[in-house]
């Protein structure tokens, strides 16, 4: 037993011996490696390539995803500010839409020299009779009175209906009123004289009537108040020519008249009172002329 015990004692101390040797032999600097050496270090590597790539994915998917969660933040916090931006920029522009409105309105001053022009501002309207009537911030108390033309900074848009002391109710030259209607003038090398009565909803255009056959009227002739009627005065814009038919019986013509004012988007007006009385109808100026 005790010999049994020496020969493992031994045989223990020659292995030790021998990692000892191997180790400071590994450790010596030497240009070429042994070839046991060399195939540890081979497949180390290898194994570490394997393990390293999954470990390199792993990594970089979470720095990614840690990314993609910064970036939302960042977006959601663009984002809130791109919508305050729009907001901004609508009020700046509706700010814009007005001064210029009032600022062509007050241009308008100079024009109307012969008649009395009193600003106001649309208070009301009746989305059922959205085409037909409004009401202004001006009464009686300001000189307002029934049959006054109303007019914007671009054109005529109607007349005075009725009048209480403090508000207005305004009829506009849209409304399918057959009772409203005004003295019109197509500007021309020859002036054409007509009737504007009727309104075409679905074409957003105006009926100028009872334009004899033989006038010729070409299409974005102005067209114009004839301040015949005692009412309207004379040389307020209307809208310009786009089409032009021959009535059934070939007698007259109708002429489409785009508006010069969008009657769906009013905000400012001004209503005028002539000063002169009314002129007196030329031989041009047709029969049976409105107001």
């Amino acid at each position: 037993m005790p010999q049994f015990l020496n020969k493992k004692l031994l045989l223990l101390l020659v292995s030790i011996i021998v990692l000892v040797a191997l180790i400071g032999f590994s450790l010596r600097e030497r240009e070429e490696l042994s070839w046991p050496e060399r195939f540890l270090k081979d497949t180390t590597g290898f194994v570490g390539n394997i393990f390293s790539k999954p470990v390199s994915g792993v990594t970089g998917f979470f720095e990614d995803l840690s990314d993609l969660q910064n970036t939302y933040e960042e977006n959601k916090k663009l984002k809130a500010r791109l919508d305050e931006y729009v907001l901004l920029k609508t009020q700046v522009q509706d700010l814009k839409n007005e001064n210029k409105e009032l600022r062509d309105i007050l241009g308008k001053e100079d024009d109307l020299r012969k008649y009395t022009p009193v600003q106001a501002t649309v208070i009301g309207r009746n989305p059922e009779r959205w085409h037909e009537m409004l009401s202004i911030n001006k009464g009686t108390l300001n000189g307002i009175q029934k049959d006054m033309a109303v007019i914007t900074s671009e054109g005529l848009i109607g007349k005075v209906k009725s009048a209480t002391q403090f508000t207005s109710t305004v009829q506009l030259i849209s409304s399918s009123d057959e009772t409203n209607r005004i003295s019109a003038i197509v500007q021309g090398d020859e002036n054409a004289f007509g009737v504007i009565e009727g309104f075409d909803s679905e074409k957003n255009q105006l009926l100028m009537k009872r334009i004899p056959y033989d006038k010729k009227i070409k299409k974005n002739s102005l067209v114009i108040t004839s301040g015949y009627g005692g009412i309207f005065p004379k040389g307020l814009p209307i809208g310009k020519v786009v089409d032009v038919k021959i009535d059934q019986y070939g007698l007259n013509q109708t002429a489409y008249i785009e508006p010069a004012t969008d009657f769906y988007d009013i905000n400012n007006v001004m209503v005028v009172q002539r000063e002169v009385g009314a002129e007196e109808p030329t031989e041009d100026d047709g029969k049976d002329e409105a107001e």
